[in-house]
């Protein structure tokens, strides 16, 4: 007599299928937050509050910062995932969102949305101080109701205004340093408000067809490519000398001077090799992608040099 044991029901097949479920599920929800735009909008963070301090702020400080303000733009990302569940699932770059694919049902990642905002809005009060609490508070109205319910799906407009969300960690930073809102952290703010465009228009005309297709009136999907590449250097130069006024009125050194010089040299360098290609009907998606990366490599650059700042030299103007 042969007995057949069956082992697909065994404690430890059955807490394995529960681990690997609890990981798959954790990974939706992580998802949800869109955790590469949080590591973007993380590196201007810090290198601001190095800055604003001259100097390493306090560890518990900082912890309470990024923490804060990593929650705050998890939540808005994942509000916006809610909210743009319906064409999300019409366009190829997010047709595997945990909400399209069902790993994540609506009412979930609706309570998710409202616990993270409401533990970012905590951990800044408590961990920083109240006005960078309220400034982390308007980065996710601003993300969830200014751009995503009222301008996304209304304007071409949208990524410009829309993008000023992503502005907010800079104030939040110089904020939880300072406990207020000065002219370096205003200046910082209109630099990543000017880059937003050129950054995220050359990604909307590779996605061109996901955003007709969607109905969403992204510049880059409705308009040429020889429009669009004229307000792409038409936003870089605007940011480029945004970015030097951190010299007479943000007291930057010859660090930040060098890079932003250099840095904005090569940017602007770019994005006209994007409009010259447009103006020859000569453009591609890898040319247009290229200005994408090109805009992160930049921007990471300034920040980069931000934070080295204080620590070599004085200041350009008035040091």
């Amino acid at each position: 007599m042969t007995a057949t044991v069956s082992t697909t029901d065994t404690p430890l097949n059955a807490s394995r299928a529960s681990g690997a479920g609890f990981a798959r599920k954790a990974k939706a929800y992580l998802a949800l937050t869109k955790p590469r735009v949080i590591e973007l909008l993380l590196v201007s963070t810090l290198p601001t509050m190095i800055y604003a301090e001259r100097g390493f702020p306090s560890i518990g400080l900082i912890l309470a910062t990024l923490v804060g303000g990593a929650f705050a733009a998890g939540s808005a990302g994942a509000f916006n995932c809610y909210i743009d569940r319906d064409i999300d699932k019409l366009m190829h770059r997010t047709e595997n969102r945990p909400l399209v694919t069902g790993e994540v049902t609506p009412r979930e990642a609706l309570v998710f949305s409202w616990l993270l905002g409401a533990a970012a809005i905590v951990i800044l009060w408590f961990g920083a101080n109240p006005l960078s609490a309220w400034l982390g508070l308007g980065a996710i109205f601003f993300y969830v109701v200014v751009y995503t319910m009222i301008l996304k799906r209304r304007t071409a407009q949208n990524i410009v205004w829309g993008g000023a969300a992503g502005c907010f960690p800079v104030l939040i930073a110089w904020a939880a340093v300072t406990n207020s809102v000065e002219w370096p952290a205003i200046i910082l703010f209109m630099v990543i408000f000017l880059w937003t465009p050129p950054h995220y228009w050359p990604l909307s005309m590779r996605y061109g067809e996901d955003y007709r297709n969607a109905k969403v009136p992204m510049l880059g999907a409705i308009a040429g490519a020889k429009v669009v590449s004229v307000q792409v250097v038409l936003y870089a130069w605007a940011m480029v000398a945004c970015s030097l006024l951190m010299i007479p009125a943000g007291g930057a050194g010859w660090v930040y001077t060098v890079t932003a010089v250099l840095a904005g040299a090569w940017f602007l360098y770019e994005s006209h090799a994007l409009y010259g290609r447009a103006q020859r009907e000569d453009i591609s998606d890898k040319r247009a992608m290229k200005v994408f990366h090109g805009s992160i490599s930049y921007l990471t650059l300034l920040f980069i040099a931000l934070a080295v700042d204080p620590f070599i030299g004085r200041a350009v103007v008035g040091g």
